[in-house]
């Protein structure tokens, strides 16, 4: 992966009555790569990936798509793209085929209905109604839009906001597949678990700035890994080597660090030594979502909005 598809340099986007939603972004993504933007509600990530896509104009700074404006040059960029927007418009009297073939007639090279259902789980719904599809299969049919046109670079808005468990695993496969055939993906997501099953890299959005960026395991590695136990009734959390730093809830014990290994390693020895079983063990490192709930709180600390952002799968 060494071509850069996608490039933006310090993206900026304002609305009227000055609030800026996007200020000051730069990132790139490599083709055949898979890019994820989380943030919490309000972060910006739907306004960037509107300005990716070419659907509006930055306030300020540049985007470039394979690289070309995707605003002004959009008669050239939008035929090898695909756009999964958060909600789709479908007329609700038409069927699912009527609704494929529609849109297929209106884009550059569009794979037979068929084909394109059969590709996103929607071949034994092709007869039935718009209006009579739950609204993971709505999700399914934006989705089948989206690679009507057998695109190179794939935008998805929240792919798998109202899916089921099935439904989000196999939309999951199927973003895989795709980027093994070379596709470039950049998606936002609500769920940290679908970042970090599909993203190659990702970036952390808090109020229009992009806050930290990398693969997931470099995001995690920010952030201390944990171990917890209970140590038995009579044996203080002051009897643990002086080198853990631990933090003791009666007998519930919790050692944050940067050394996962090495600590682990000095707490079995000591309690091997020691004599002491302890129960309900659990060390791991730091997950995405501590890591993204981390920053989002820091930041508001430090005096950012208190509103009732929300992430972790919940919107």
């Amino acid at each position: 992966m060494t071509d850069t598809v996608i490039e933006a340099r310090d993206l900026r986007r304002g609305y009227t009555g000055g609030f800026e939603a996007v200020r000051g972004i730069s990132l790139s993504v490599a083709r055949g790569e898979i890019f994820a933007l989380l943030g919490t509600n309000g972060a910006g990530k739907t306004s960037t990936v509107e300005l990716l896509e070419g659907l509006a104009a930055p306030s300020g700074g540049q985007v470039r798509v394979f690289g070309l404006d995707p605003l002004t040059r959009r008669a050239e960029v939008r035929p090898r793209t695909g756009v999964m927007l958060q909600e789709g418009g479908f007329p609700s009297d038409l069927s699912v085929t009527e609704t494929v073939r529609m849109w297929g007639g209106v884009t550059t090279g569009a794979c037979p209905a068929a084909e394109v259902l059969e590709l996103v789980g929607l071949a034994a719904r092709s007869s039935v109604r718009v209006k009579q599809l739950s609204g993971g299969e709505r999700r399914r049919l934006d989705l089948a839009l989206a690679l009507l046109g057998r695109p190179e670079v794939l935008f998805l808005d929240e792919p798998t906001t109202g899916m089921d468990p099935e439904g989000r695993r196999d939309t999951w496969a199927l973003v895989r597949e795709l980027r093994g055939q070379g596709t470039t993906v950049l998606l936002t997501t609500h769920y940290l678990e679908e970042a970090e099953e599909l993203a190659d890299r990702l970036a952390i959005l808090h109020e229009g700035e992009l806050v930290l960026c990398g693969t997931p395991a470099e995001v995690t590695a920010t952030r201390p890994a944990r171990i917890r136990f209970t140590l038995p009734a009579g044996v203080p959390a002051a009897r643990l080597p002086l080198g853990l730093r631990a933090a003791a809830f009666g007998q519930r014990v919790e050692i944050r660090t940067a050394r996962l290994q090495q600590d682990l390693g000095e707490l079995l020895g000591w309690a091997r030594e020691s004599g002491v079983e302890l129960s309900g063990l659990d060390a791991r490192s730091a997950s995405l979502e501590e890591a993204f709930l981390e920053i989002a709180q820091n930041r508001r600390s430090a005096g950012g909005r208190t509103d009732d952002d929300t992430m972790a799968g919940t919107r």
